[in-house]
């Protein structure tokens, strides 16, 4: 990256460099825990000085929450200081009224009146358009992520930055905990030719980081035109804290991420998307509960036997209510992570593909090769169709990961 990319980059950040509060400052009296700040309670505890005089709209989702549950939009169009014109909604929408791969359109906002626009598989010119319709000096971004490449939140994040370039807008990113700790970046790497909506940039499938943190890197890494970024970070946040630790309400961030347990194994569980098993849609634990018709206890007996670090696996039994195997009873595993300091979800995934594919002769992936977007090439499919280890397969990547976790350094904020 040139000096003069850096230079923008080290500006853009300007809002974001107030000094975070010492954890003692931090505690809330509820159990210990830190109450930290997101970027949304510092720019409104600063009476959003950093929007004055701007037409302001907000790409969200229902994650954009106050410590007290209160949505930010409600909050910002009752507060005088800040003009907010229009809201623009991800996959799921806005209110979080759509399933996987749906949103909620074009409408106006029964609550506020304000105009809601629809974002998702919107991206470039088109996306640029929306953005000069709407109105709007600065677009705010304020959506909690999970941490892996393929929640497709980040992308947002991307298209939007790559769209506020080409409309010539301001664009703003409010911070939110990485729920399953940014301690370090984990797995496979994208390859630039597998590129879709769930990765469009070379990042680990476990990145490690937060949406500010994401959204330097993007421009200061990928975006051929870099946009004027603003950062607002959180204060009383650490690298190794979990979701739990930071005294913030969990509001799901889709409708198959109900509680933090989830966002700790989707790194690597959501891998079964990309086969014919069943990966808990449907059930009260997606993402934990794995399964499909035949399968039975020997998966759950050669993944235990994998003794991979921090978790074990119980056979399992369920029917979805809808996904794949609607109404049918399926056998599988139910993942229990039992130490979160030593749990690695993508070798965990990567340990639970290669167990299944031994243990039960119906293991096929997805036609169309989903698991190649997923994990970012084709090199895990081939890998364990060519019968590989689980320590081979994680092996695989190890020198692109190892590249990827030297530049992610330059873009840390938090210690």
């Amino acid at each position: 990256m040139s000096l003069s990319r850096r230079g923008l980059l080290a500006a853009g950040g300007a809002l974001g460099a107030v000094a975070a509060a010492s954890p003692a400052a931090a505690r809330d009296g509820h159990g210990g825990r830190r109450r930290v700040r997101t970027g949304f309670d510092r720019l409104a505890a600063d009476g959003y000085a950093a929007l004055a005089g701007q037409r302001v709209g907000i790409v969200t989702n229902p994650t954009g929450v106050t410590a007290d549950v209160r949505h930010v939009v409600d909050v910002m169009h009752a507060d005088d200081r800040v003009d907010l014109v229009a809201v623009f909604g991800p996959e799921h929408g806005f209110r979080g009224t759509a399933q996987a791969g749906g949103s909620e359109g074009r409408y106006d906002d029964p609550a506020t009146g304000l105009p809601v626009y629809d974002t998702y598989l919107k991206s470039g010119r088109p996306l640029a358009d929306i953005f000069t319709a709407s109105g709007v000096d600065t677009v705010v971004f304020d959506i909690q992520d999970v941490g892996a490449r393929f929640y497709t939140y980040i992308w947002t994040l991307y298209d939007c930055m790559v769209a506020a370039a080409l409309a010539g807008k301001r664009f703003m990113v409010l911070d939110r905990p990485n729920p399953v700790t940014g301690r370090a970046a984990l797995g496979p790497v994208l390859d630039r030719a597998y590129a879709t909506f769930v990765g469009r940039e070379p990042i680990a499938q476990a990145h490690g980081m937060t949406v500010c943190e994401l959204a330097r890197l993007f421009n200061g890494e990928f975006l051929a035109e870099p946009v004027a970024l603003e950062t607002v970070r959180m204060s009383g946040w650490r690298r190794g804290d979990f979701h739990d630790a930071t005294g913030l309400p969990w509001v799901p961030p889709s409708p198959n991420m109900p509680t933090p347990d989830t966002a700790l194994v989707y790194a690597g569980t959501c891998l079964f998307e990309g086969t014919n098993l069943s990966e808990g849609r449907g059930t009260t634990r997606p993402f934990e509960l794995l399964g499909a018709e035949g399968a039975d206890r020997r998966w759950a007996e050669a993944a235990n036997a994998l003794a991979l670090p921090g978790v074990r696996f119980r056979e399992a039994y369920f029917t979805p209510t809808f996904s794949k195997f609607q109404g049918r009873r399926v056998g599988g595993v139910q993942v229990h992570v039992s130490d979160r300091a030593v749990f690695d979800p993508v070798r965990t995934g990567i340990g639970l593909l290669v167990s299944a594919k031994r243990s039960w002769s119906g293991f096929a992936w997805r036609p169309d090769h989903w698991i190649d977007k997923l994990t970012g090439s084709a090199r895990v499919r081939t890998l364990i169709d060519a019968g590989a280890d689980t320590d081979e397969v994680v092996g695989a990547w190890s020198d692109d990961l190892a590249a990827f976790r030297q530049l992610r350094r330059g873009y840390l904020l938090y210690p």
